[in-house]
């Protein structure tokens, strides 16, 4: 099939992403006349329209009138490529909440004893920079469309260092719950931003590559972060680990002002206030297919939230594992999800279509999570760690085919509003997964069960939303 994806438009090597200038005006002008009254998702004002049956016919007659559109209303996103610099400027800002969140794990002992709170009080620092993170995507995200891209960054990457300063020198649990949720509110600017500045650059192909490609880069993060941390804590406290975390934002604040240039020229750019943001985004999810792309990487992003909520009470407490045996696992399941997606990225992608690649990530995860059912609860008999190792590993691994999938097939009908849109994208995810993480431990802690009723549910209704509302069958060409 041809590359529909981005291509090189200036000087290969470029050590920066190049500003908006005349030529991608031009083409923005293009774009917008070319998809005017087309009915495409976010190709009039800022507003989208429902999804009809009309235009679901139409998808089955010829290729896609929402990813033709998307194409061209994207401007310069099927012109540009990034430097290796900016790809890992972009990997770092997905990777940054993951360091926050994992890299402070192995110190929670430690924080409840030098804060003489009580554990539960102390967990409350992980759920308010989960909290931040999701309701941060939907300020940042719609003030990204109409500021562009860079100066919310800065803003958010400079609070962000502000906020995890304060959590250094925090003198209780409450202040230190305040400061985390901040830091989850600016660290969000550096998640929702970096899918929009994709969408910004890239299209079709390319941009699920690309997506594919910074899966790789913060996928190494869960890895690493606590490895860092416990070796943090063996030369200093706990607090020296947001020093550290600041360093971190400090040094990636600085290469953002330096390298990550705007991505989104002032004509692509939305104005009015809330009023308009909200608008904007009530269209968004009357797009039916946008909204069953969104809602299938929610959900299969809450079978990954259960997996990470359970596995270190599945792993050690029920089937007996050492911490060293635990880590070992955890790190071979991300290994895995990596490697896939670095498959997708590089062999599926063009090749295979998306929905195609989707589904069947989809069915693999499905059946591994009926094999983890069947075996935590005892229809096979006692069985061992390994088995269910082996099932954790192979649902995590499908990970690499669905998320990239869904990411760029919803970003795809959203070239006006990809702010929004990838501000949608992240909320839903991380509302999905904090809702289904407390139901794995709702039986107690004698027993896997809900763990994997958990997955094979969000399992079975992200399939039947990606059938009932993405209808992929109805579109005979695709990326």
């Amino acid at each position: 099939m041809p590359d529909n994806g981005a291509r090189a438009a200036g000087a290969a090597g470029a050590d920066h992403i190049p500003s908006a200038g005349a030529e991608v005006r031009a083409a923005v002008e293009s774009a917008t006349a070319a998809t005017a009254g087309a009915g495409v998702p976010g190709s009039a004002g800022v507003s989208v329209p429902a999804a009809t049956e009309s235009e679901s016919a139409s998808e089955s007659a010829s290729p896609s009138a929402s990813v033709s559109a998307s194409r061209a209303g994207s401007g310069s996103a099927g012109v540009r490529r990034t430097s290796l610099l900016v790809t890992l400027v972009l990997g770092g800002l997905t990777a940054l909440p993951p360091l926050s969140m994992d890299m402070y794990l192995p110190a929670l002992p430690e924080v409840t004893d030098a804060l003489k709170s009580p554990a539960a009080t102390v967990q409350l620092t992980l759920t308010a920079c989960l909290a931040g993170m999701a309701l941060g995507q939907l300020v940042v995200g719609p003030l990204s469309d109409k500021l562009g891209r860079r100066r919310p960054l800065l803003i958010g990457m400079l609070v962000y260092v502000l906020a995890t300063a304060m959590c250094a020198v925090a003198p209780n649990v409450e202040m230190l719950v305040a400061f985390r949720l901040l830091q989850g509110l600016a660290g969000a600017a550096g998640i929702v931003i970096a899918r929009a500045v994709v969408r910004d650059l890239y299209d079709g192909v390319e941009m699920a590559r690309f997506f594919a490609t910074l899966m790789l880069i913060s996928g190494v993060a869960p890895v690493i972060a606590p490895v860092i941390g416990g070796q943090v804590l063996r030369i200093t406290d706990w607090r020296g680990v947001f020093y550290v975390l600041t360093g971190v934002g400090v040094a990636l604040t600085l290469v953002v002002w330096k390298w990550l240039h705007e991505t989104l020229p002032p004509e692509r750019r939305h104005t009015g206030g809330v009023g308009a943001a909200l608008r904007t985004m009530k269209g968004l999810l009357a797009d039916r297919i946008f909204t069953g792309y969104m809602l299938t990487g929610g959900l299969a992003f809450a079978v990954l939230f259960a997996y990470i909520s359970a596995s270190p009470f599945v792993v050690q407490e029920i089937y007996g594992a050492s911490p060293q045996t635990f880590s070992l696992l955890f790190g071979v399941n991300s290994v895995g999800l990596i490697v896939v997606g670095q498959i997708n990225g590089k062999l599926l992608v063009g090749r295979v279509r998306l929905d195609k690649v989707l589904a069947a990530g989809l069915a693999v995860v499905l059946v591994a999570s009926v094999a983890l059912l069947l075996m935590t609860s005892g229809v096979f008999g006692k069985v061992g760690l390994w088995p269910v190792a082996a099932g954790l590993f192979v649902l995590m691994s499908a990970m690499g085919l669905i998320m990239p999938s869904t990411n760029t097939q919803a970003l795809m009908r959203t070239p006006h509003a990809a702010g929004s849109a990838s501000a949608l994208l992240g909320t839903t995810s991380f509302l999905i997964g904090a809702v289904a993480s407390p139901l794995v431990g709702i039986a107690g802690e004698d027993t896997a069960v809900p763990m994997a009723v958990v997955q094979v549910a969000c399992a079975v209704l992200a399939a039947v939303l990606f059938l009932g509302l993405c209808r992929p069958w109805r579109r005979s060409a695709d990326v």
